[in-house]
């Protein structure tokens, strides 16, 4: 198994600082979630359907095309799991660094995994038969245009290869997405309940891809996959369109809040998205360790050696990081 940010008891434990002290900014979720309302009874006794309008609203949220076809996914990480069975092996490309769990499964199921630099020449996407993508990227924070996606699925699509891209950190950034543009053979995008909306414990995405593809996926899931108060919640979070325009505004505000400080702290952010930002150091490690004896959690990276910290959430949880980061004594 992969280590993943959150992984609080486990911090716990190392320090012996009580849960209640800690600044857990280790995740990358939005730390003031869709406020969750009180779910009929009727929906934990009855199984999910199917036909619930699910499918719809999440067309129109995300912009999907009538020919792209859709499946609503117990969170991303479950097409990310199932997706490299439904191709026989080949050869895959991953950007590094990057959300490890693709290249995880890809090998498991057989697949050659090669990492690449994203600034590298274009010349290695003939040698691939997939390319997967994580748009924004995740730790680094960078983003690919998408007319250069759609040549690389089209430079692809013509060898019958697949491009795959991972939309976890996707909302907000108006035009970038590919949901769009889906529905063409090859062509694969996972986009996230988890984050921008802050419902990571629901355990809800989708993806959008060709139909054969997302039938052959579905029969993976099997029936119910996505539980029906998770489809509840995700049906009314995905049309509370107030909320998402007020989120965005204030992870805006709180953005460049976070960059501020880290950069007067000795910490210059070089990448990041509205809900994290990514600082390359080469004491990296140590840093987090001390960080993690002021109560501060926060998500570590080897190669290369960089931090990436999450949003706080309150003033008191501001006040801390700014604390926090000032015990360091690096120069700002």
């Amino acid at each position: 198994m992969i280590e993943h940010g959150g992984r609080l008891n486990a911090a716990v434990r190392r320090t012996g600082i009580p849960r209640g002290r800690w600044l857990d900014l280790s995740t990358g979720i939005n730390p003031v979630p869709w406020p969750v309302p009180e779910l009929p009874p009727r929906v934990w006794q009855r199984l999910p359907e199917p036909d619930d309008g699910l499918v719809e609203v999440i067309r129109d949220w995300s912009g999907a095309p009538s020919d792209a076809a859709v499946v609503p996914l117990p969170g991303s990480q479950a097409g990310i799991q199932r997706l490299p069975r439904l191709r026989r092996p080949g050869r895959v490309g991953i950007p590094a660094p990057s959300y490890a769990e693709h290249g995880l499964w890809w090998r498991r199921a057989g697949h050659q995994v090669v990492e690449f630099n994203m600034a590298d020449s274009e010349d290695w996407i003939d040698q691939l038969d997939v390319l997967v993508c994580i748009n924004p990227n995740n730790p680094t924070g960078n983003r690919i245009d998408p007319d250069v996606l759609l040549d690389w699925h089209r430079r692809l699509a013509r060898r019958d290869g697949w491009l795959v891209v991972d939309e976890a950190f996707m909302d907000g950034y108006e035009g970038a997405s590919l949901v769009p543009r889906s529905g063409p053979e090859g062509l694969v995008v996972l986009r996230s309940l988890g984050k921008f909306f802050g419902l990571a414990g629901v355990r809800a995405g989708s993806l959008f891809g060709p139909s054969g593809l997302c039938e052959e996926l579905s029969e993976a899931l099997g029936p119910w996959a996505l539980s029906h108060p998770a489809r509840q919640i995700m049906r009314q979070a995905l049309q509370d369109t107030a909320w998402q325009q007020r989120t965005l505004d204030r992870l805006g505000h709180d953005t460049k809040r976070l960059q501020t400080l880290l950069t007067a702290k000795g910490l210059e952010p070089t990448g990041g998205t509205w809900l994290f930002q990514y600082c390359p150091h080469a004491s990296a490690k140590a840093l987090a360790e001390a960080l993690e004896l002021q109560a501060v959690l926060v998500r570590t990276f080897t190669t290369p050696p960089a931090l990436r910290f999450g949003l706080p959430g309150t003033e008191a949880q501001w006040r801390h990081l700014e604390k926090a980061l000032a015990s360091l004594g690096l120069p700002g």
